[in-house]
């Protein structure tokens, strides 16, 4: 097997902000995996919080190539258990290899991933279209352009946050579901739960910093919200802290380290009770459309990515109002524009 990597700049519809941070570009790692003339692609999006970046994620995979010249691509189970012990440091790079492998086998096989994992695409939930954080004005303005999207989700962080959500209502009739990206304290997010909920907010994701574990037994018994982790939900041994800490989890495969892991976290996640959500970074059609590949397991999505890019350089799923429409085509179903 050959492998090589590039960079994609996806350039924002709007500066996306969170509670830690603006980009109107995003770099994201292109993997191509080359194997009997067939050609397999993964994605990752590193993110700085987790200490990676696209030039680490470029080594870390140029690292390994020699190892996986000679493997044979349908031994793709032993091969990431072998490569997340070699990746231990870049989940990001595992996500890639994994996204890659199993559009190969898609394609070797000339089956869609879903139909190969024996998940029908048609039971897979809508997905939230992201709002992030902005003027009060700005953030109203870009609700309109999505009015009639059914599920919103509106990045949270700020002093404002409450007069934001009460007059985003104004604009919409959607289910709003809000992600603090860990700016809350355990207190405020109690007290702010009470008004969200009168406010038609479903959930709220990642109210506390990760390393306040604890304290989220008291938000999970006050809350009168669910709570959903994100940042305290990064890899399958994460998942049994949760229970009675959070009422489900958000898995993003460039957190966990792709398809593979995100299963894992599935199953564990469903042994111990918990909702299960897919996310993404900002990300091109080729990592959504992966994480869409599993939606039929979860239930709840956030796969907007590709949406709130302008550049997408892959075709894959169509982002239609929330509802995901899924290629038919082979492996992940992506085509480079």
């Amino acid at each position: 097997m050959r492998l090589t990597t590039r960079v994609e700049r996806l350039r924002l519809r709007h500066t996306f902000t969170i509670s830690r941070g603006s980009e109107d570009v995003t770099p994201v790692v292109i993997a191509e995996l080359e194997h009997d003339g067939i050609v397999g692609t993964g994605e990752a999006s590193p993110s700085k919080f987790y200490g990676e970046t696209t030039e680490s994620v470029r080594a870390a995979l140029a690292g390994i190539e020699d190892w996986l010249a000679f493997r044979d691509p349908f031994s793709y189970h032993h091969i990431l258990e072998e490569a997340a012990a070699r990746l231990e440091k870049s989940r990001a790079a595992l996500c890639a290899l994994d996204l890659a492998l199993n559009d190969w086998i898609g394609r070797r096989l000339d089956q869609p991933l879903f139909r190969l994992l024996g998940l029908d695409p048609e039971r897979m939930p809508l997905s939230t279209f992201t709002i992030g954080i902005d003027t009060l004005e700005r953030m109203v303005e870009k609700l309109r352009e999505v009015a009639d999207f059914p599920l919103i989700k509106v990045k949270v962080g700020m002093p404002n946050d409450l007069e934001v959500l009460r007059a985003l209502r104004n604009v919409t009739r959607a289910t709003f579901r809000v992600d603090a990206n860990c700016a809350w304290t355990a207190r405020e997010t109690i007290e702010k739960s009470r008004e969200l909920e009168a406010l038609g907010v479903e959930f709220i994701e990642q109210p506390m910093p990760p390393d306040q574990l604890d304290a989220m037994e008291e938000v999970h018994a006050k809350s009168a919200l669910p709570v959903i982790a994100d940042e305290n939900s990064v890899l399958p041994r994460d998942v049994p802290k949760l229970p009675g800490r959070f009422h489900g989890i958000n898995i993003k495969l460039v957190k966990c380290g792709g398809i593979l892991p995100a299963l894992q976290m599935i199953s564990m996640a469903r042994a111990l009770d918990l909702k299960v959500m897919i996310g993404c970074m900002i990300e091109s059609s080729v990592g959504c459309t992966a994480g869409a590949q599993i939606g039929p397991l979860t239930d709840y999505l956030d796969l907007d990515g590709a949406a709130l890019t302008t550049n997408d350089p892959y075709r894959g799923m169509i982002f239609d109002k929330g509802r995901l429409r899924m290629p038919y085509s082979p492996g992940l179903g992506v085509v480079r524009r």
